[in-house]
């Protein structure tokens, strides 16, 4: 699945970037599938008796990336994109290489959370490489901002609901990154210098590339006469 939402958007920016239609009916059918996945996973939460306060709200920071994905593949904008970039490739990658989930291929949930996290990454990169979209540096301290949004709603939700959206009161039950950090609610503080680097991690091609360009333009430069 990992692979998959590497390979698939990167081999499909090739027509998209190449025709501007195309580029559109890729990015609404990946809309599309994202909305479908949502619902196919409440449809199964629902059948099994799973939902409840602790999971049927959109209160994860991957249900808040996923919005922002959708928008902007239905009216592609750097705004949402920028939200798009870096919680997918940041917070939802993380999430997809160490899943929260209770049971293995190829069970309902298994195959809704994969499908759903993978969709995420696959619409990034569709949008970074098909649709010619990029962040910038003030793209970091935008999504910073948006990003303590997020916390503050989620730890009203958490204090209103008695929830653990976003983590906050709780580490996850199973094995992922965070078990490695302290004990709540210190862990919460360590993961503010993680976010930060994570996020200068994912810019940083950006970063070179622009370096990279900077240089060759000043070596082709006229020399004054």
């Amino acid at each position: 699945m990992m692979a998959l939402a590497l390979a698939v958007p990167i081999a499909l920016a090739i027509p998209a970037r190449r025709n501007a239609n195309i580029a559109r009916a890729i990015c609404l059918a990946f809309a599309a599938l994202l909305i479908g996945v949502w619902i196919a996973w409440y449809v199964y939460f629902t059948s099994h008796g799973w939902l409840n306060a602790n999971n049927q709200w959109p209160m994860n920071l991957c249900d808040w990336a996923a919005v922002a994905v959708i928008v902007t593949l239905i009216r592609p904008n750097q705004a949402t994109y920028e939200l798009s970039y870096f919680w997918g490739l940041c917070g939802t990658a993380e999430a997809l290489a160490t899943p929260d989930v209770n049971f293995d291929f190829p069970d309902g949930q298994f195959v809704v959370f994969f499908l759903g996290h993978a969709l995420i990454i696959a619409s990034v990169l569709l949008l970074t490489f098909g649709m010619r979209m990029r962040p910038h540096p003030r793209s970091i301290l935008r999504v910073a901002a948006w990003s303590l949004v997020y916390l503050a709603a989620a730890a009203l939700t958490d204090w209103a609901l008695g929830t653990n959206y976003g983590f906050l009161r709780a580490k996850p039950h199973q094995e992922t990154l965070m078990a490695v950090l302290g004990p709540w609610p210190w862990y919460i503080a360590e993961l503010v210098p993680i976010g930060i680097a994570s996020a200068l991690l994912v810019y940083a091609p950006f970063f070179v590339a622009d370096k990279f360009r900077e240089g060759a333009l000043k070596r082709n430069a006229p020399i004054p006469r």
